[in-house]
């Protein structure tokens, strides 16, 4: 009971910090608000890890630093795909992929549920799709690029969720403060290159003088830079706040069940939107919301 609820709050609260990196990457860019989160969310970790403790090993280290490999991949392709839109189906598609993966992994590892807990599993994807499925006329569909950011993200998130399930027991949040500043160094130093390359273009492009300033590197001097700077802070101690949820609960239940309840986190995506964006929550979508809470009762029950 314990690991779904840890489970299901995990979600809601990735939904969260998945919806604010989607805003912010509108503001200023999904690279940015990938480095910007990471270092926001480290420190969090950091203060929290003052308190909680935990043995730091290599091994820690080690898979918490490639998984901040695969994490900083994964993050950048959600934030992009989120800011293209539509978040109600690009967010359920990365949910589903990101839970394919670890739970495959989990059965090759030997992991068995009870007949009930592999019913609930098959309820609760199916709940993903529903959420995210559009049914109206006219309704925004996806492009191909978003599409293939979508899948891409969610391989990532489930390689993500295998290596921290792969650290020790007594790690704490070590593994997670490895995961985050592998995540922020990877994050900063590609906005270091990219801001280089900018750099020279611009001034290849102006050979004679100063390039103008609308041609000038730094993108986070556009207009609402300053709210997106905000919002991908917050959005980056939240989601470091679901990554020490997550990691509760993989320390308290099954690899394959925490990663089909942590892909319920389009729910929280999608709610948010509907309250702030004013987008449309479709009957079908209702109807998903419904069954991903039966499913949440079945794991319990399992």
């Amino acid at each position: 009971m314990l690991t779904v609820l840890v489970g299901v709050t995990a979600a809601l609260v990735y939904g969260s910090a998945d919806f604010l990196g989607g805003i912010a990457s509108r503001r200023i860019s999904p690279i940015r608000v990938t480095a910007i989160g990471a270092a926001s969310g480290l420190v969090a970790l950091f203060v929290a890890e003052a308190f909680i403790g935990g043995r730091w090993s290599w091994e820690a280290i080690l898979y918490g630093g490639i998984s901040g490999v695969t994490g900083a991949i994964a993050i950048t392709l959600l934030y992009a795909c989120l800011a293209i839109g539509p978040m109600s189906i690009l967010s359920p598609l990365t949910a589903l992929v990101s839970a394919f993966v670890p739970l495959m992994a989990g059965v090759f590892r030997g992991e068995r549920l009870p007949l009930i807990g592999y019913v609930a599993i098959g309820i609760a994807l199916v709940a993903v799709v529903l959420v995210g499925f559009v049914k109206e006329e006219g309704a925004v569909r996806p492009s191909l690029k978003a599409l293939l950011m979508a899948i891409g993200s969610g391989s990532m998130i489930g390689a993500f969720l295998i290596l921290i399930d792969l650290t020790p027991d007594d790690a704490g949040l070590v593994p997670l403060i490895a995961n985050r500043a592998v995540n922020g160094f990877v994050m900063f130093a590609v906005v270091g290159v990219l801001a280089l390359w900018m750099r020279r273009r611009a001034r290849s492009a102006h050979p004679i003088g100063r390039a103008p300033d609308t041609e000038a590197p730094v993108g986070m001097l556009s207009p609402g830079w300053r709210a997106g700077l905000w919002i991908a802070v917050a959005g980056g101690v939240i989601d470091a706040t679901a990554n020490a949820l997550l990691l509760v609960g993989l320390r308290l239940g099954e690899l394959s069940v925490m990663s089909v309840l942590t892909a319920l986190y389009p729910a929280g995506t999608i709610i948010l939107a509907a309250f702030v964006l004013r987008e449309r929550i479709a009957p079908v979508q209702v109807v998903g919301l419904i069954l991903a809470l039966i499913a949440a009762g079945m794991l319990a029950v399992a």
